[in-house]
């Protein structure tokens, strides 16, 4: 699903559309937003409403991975990450563990 299916979907579903904005945080950014949207939207029709928060949480997951750096148990990582395959996110940012920065200080 490309931004512009995305944004073909809110428009032929905004009842859908209505409700999946209930669930943005008020700290998340329009770029944070957008790529976890993207998340439940794609996701949404593989968990019924009573796993409605399972859903909120693994999006929360998969957008504090990619826009905070912060780190999961691996198996909860590779299940987020085959449920983002395909969502693209401009200028995410680049994190290093404390064990990357120290190998590369000790390499000079």
């Amino acid at each position: 699903m490309s931004s512009s299916d995305v944004q073909d979907f809110i428009e032929q579903n905004r009842a859908v559309a209505g409700q999946v904005e209930t669930f943005r945080g008020y700290w998340e950014s329009d770029k944070h937003w957008e790529a976890r949207r993207e998340f439940i939207l794609r996701n949404m029709n593989d968990f019924s409403e009573e796993q409605q928060d399972h859903l909120l949480s693994l999006s929360m997951v998969w957008a504090n991975n990619v826009f905070l750096g912060c780190r999961y148990h691996t198996e909860l990582l590779e299940k987020v990450n085959v449920m983002a395959e395909g969502i693209v996110v401009e200028d995410a940012p680049v994190f290093k563990t404390r064990d990357e920065i120290m190998k590369k200080q000790q390499g000079r």
